[in-house]
């Protein structure tokens, strides 16, 4: 009987040497749980854990609310639920329909591999999130970068494109609120880009949904019912769920559920989890206290942690950039030891040489909590 071990290495031997040069390179990931004070998560007004939230969950139970869906929405996993959370959710944010799925990166996927059609021209923003890119990768359109919130190279882009000849539609993808960088786009200057291009915009606002705008409805709030905008808000972070919600016109609703290839082969997401999603929406209006708190959040750890080089940003994300990779991982390492959940970052998420440790604000955390943070970065940053 052949060696098993033996096999199972020369059977896996490429993948095995990709692994050992990440980490030769310090870029090697694994899994880890969740431990010490919250400065990674996305549950930026700590909703997740919100006994309203548990309640909502509990009366959708005692009502008959199925966990799961049993199949894809377009065969019997239509539930009440997903269209009672897509019909209050077009109403709260000010947009003709809206389309439930299962994830953000399900719904970026769909909106840039489904909408774009060949002989467009999509001009994304060269930091958009990497569900964005996988959208792009499956595009039959053209696609170019623009450097990041410059909404000049927008213009530029679909100026020479049209110079060029080329008669197609001009689709501009961009984020509000990155990610890593936790800058924030020049939103009014995009829109009137669109408008000179007869452009339709795609805005993923995954990390600013709830934190900021009336109500928490984004910094593309004003933006919301246009009909030359697509609007992505996740409902896995501030919303303290999981899921996405896209919103727009009517005619990309009906779109996606015909030709978006995520949304029509995937089983439909949890009908317990929509009405988790509806709850959190109501709880946007009736608790502004929440990012109230987290405003003011931020304004003291802009303070404390900038004398220590983080970032100032005007949101909840603070970068703090060390460029090397292994001394990010170093300095995360030491934070996590003395009780502090700081995650490093590094190539490919950010760009080479921008290794960094991204630290998240949160209403799970305290302004000791950030006191505490930044004497423990002195002490790790030496």
């Amino acid at each position: 009987m052949a060696d098993t071990s033996t096999r199972t290495g020369n059977i896996w031997s490429t993948h095995t040497a990709d692994l050992a040069a990440l980490g030769e390179k310090a870029r090697l990931r694994s899994l880890s749980p969740r431990r010490g004070v919250d400065f990674a998560s996305n549950d930026y007004l700590a909703m997740s854990t919100s006994p309203r939230l548990a309640r909502a969950v509990r009366d959708a139970i005692a009502r008959g609310v199925p966990l799961g869906s049993g199949g894809s929405r377009l065969l019997r996993g239509n539930d009440p639920e997903h269209e009672l959370l897509e019909e209050e959710a077009a109403r709260f944010f000010g947009s003709e329909a809206a389309l439930f799925f299962s994830s953000g990166y399900a719904a970026n996927v769909a909106l840039l591999s489904t909408l774009p059609q060949r002989g467009d021209l999509i001009v994304y923003d060269e930091l958009v999130h990497a569900s964005m890119h996988e959208g792009l990768r499956l595009t039959r359109a053209t696609a170019v970068s623009a450097a990041h919130n410059d909404p000049q190279g927008f213009d530029d882009a679909a100026r020479t494109w049209r110079a060029n000849g080329n008669t197609g539609r001009i689709w501009l993808a961009f984020e509000t609120l990155y990610s890593m960088d936790g800058d924030i786009a020049p939103v009014a200057e995009m829109a009137r880009v669109a408008e000179r291009h007869d452009a339709i915009m795609l805005i993923d606002e995954a990390h600013a949904t709830g934190v900021f705008g009336h109500d928490g409805r984004g910094l593309a709030c004003d933006l919301d019912g246009r009909p030359d905008t697509v609007v992505l808000r996740t409902c896995g972070k501030a919303l303290g769920c999981e899921g996405a919600l896209v919103l727009g016109p009517r005619i990309v609703r009906d779109f996606l559920v015909n030709r978006g290839r995520p949304f029509i082969f995937s089983t439909a997401p949890s009908p317990l989890i929509a009405a988790a999603v509806r709850e959190a929406i109501c709880m946007l209006a009736d608790e502004p206290e929440r990012r109230e708190s987290l405003k003011d959040l931020v304004i003291h750890a802009e303070a404390v942690l900038g004398r220590h080089g983080a970032i100032a940003t005007g949101s909840q994300i603070l970068p703090l950039i060390l460029h090397d990779d292994a001394r990010t991982m170093a300095v995360a390492a030491a934070l996590q030891a003395r009780g502090f959940d700081v995650r490093g970052i590094r190539p490919p998420t950010v760009p080479q040489g921008t290794s960094r440790l991204r630290i998240s604000l949160t209403l799970n955390t305290s302004r000791s909590d950030v006191d505490a943070l930044g004497a423990a970065l002195a002490d790790a940053l030496g």
